[in-house]
């Protein structure tokens, strides 16, 4: 329990503080950078800024799920999923980057918020783990849509990035699904959507 407890403080430790690595290419690495102006620079960084706060989260969620995960089906699942947001943590962080930005200083603060949810969720069960999971990814992706639309017409090496991560995330919750996630009842989805609004305007511009 000891050794366990060092593992996950020492990923908690890298995914905050740490530069993430990507095993495969940065969707946007073969992509121009455009001409921006001010203005759309700076709105691309808070959605990049966004999107890097919520792929920090989700290492949070996907490790406190996979601490109290049952089956070992379920475990891998999270793993998996983990380890693809690690790579969603390292292209952000680069966009981030090139746009001449920083990441969110709240991410210690939601990391831990986001850990504690996800050690509840999988206490639950597996299937309210899997539940957990789904409509996580599904809000995910819905949001991510919502960037590929307002993102700046010309910024096509953000708007590659993001829209990579759309499609991990919608294959994390068809898994999720196909390995029995339970129907999430519409309160717990309602207060979720609102977590994500409140870490959405809070990691834009902080």
């Amino acid at each position: 329990m000891l050794d366990t407890l060092i593992v996950e403080f020492d990923k908690g430790l890298r995914t905050v503080f740490a530069s993430a690595s990507s095993l495969r290419p940065h969707p946007d690495q073969d992509v121009a950078e455009a001409g921006l102006s001010d203005a759309e620079r700076r709105h691309a960084l808070g959605l990049m800024r966004v999107n890097h706060c919520g792929e920090v989260c989700a290492q949070a969620l996907y490790q406190g799920q996979a601490l109290t995960a049952r089956d070992p089906a379920t475990r891998d699942s999270l793993k998996q999923a983990a380890w693809e947001e690690t790579e969603h943590l390292a292209w952000t962080e680069r966009r981030i980057a090139d746009l001449g930005g920083r990441k969110s200083v709240l991410n210690p603060v939601w990391y831990v918020g986001s850990l504690a949810m996800g050690v509840a969720a999988g206490a639950l069960g597996d299937r309210w783990n899997l539940a957990f999971l789904e409509e996580t990814e599904i809000q995910v992706a819905a949001h991510l849509d919502e960037h590929l639309q307002t993102l700046p017409a010309d910024d096509a090496k953000s708007r590659a990035v993001v829209a990579q991560m759309r499609d991990d995330e919608a294959r994390h919750a068809e898994t999720a699904h196909n390995l029995g996630a339970a129907p999430m009842p519409a309160p717990v989805k309602t207060l979720m959507h609102l977590t994500s609004q409140l870490l959405k305007k809070s990691s834009y511009h902080i």
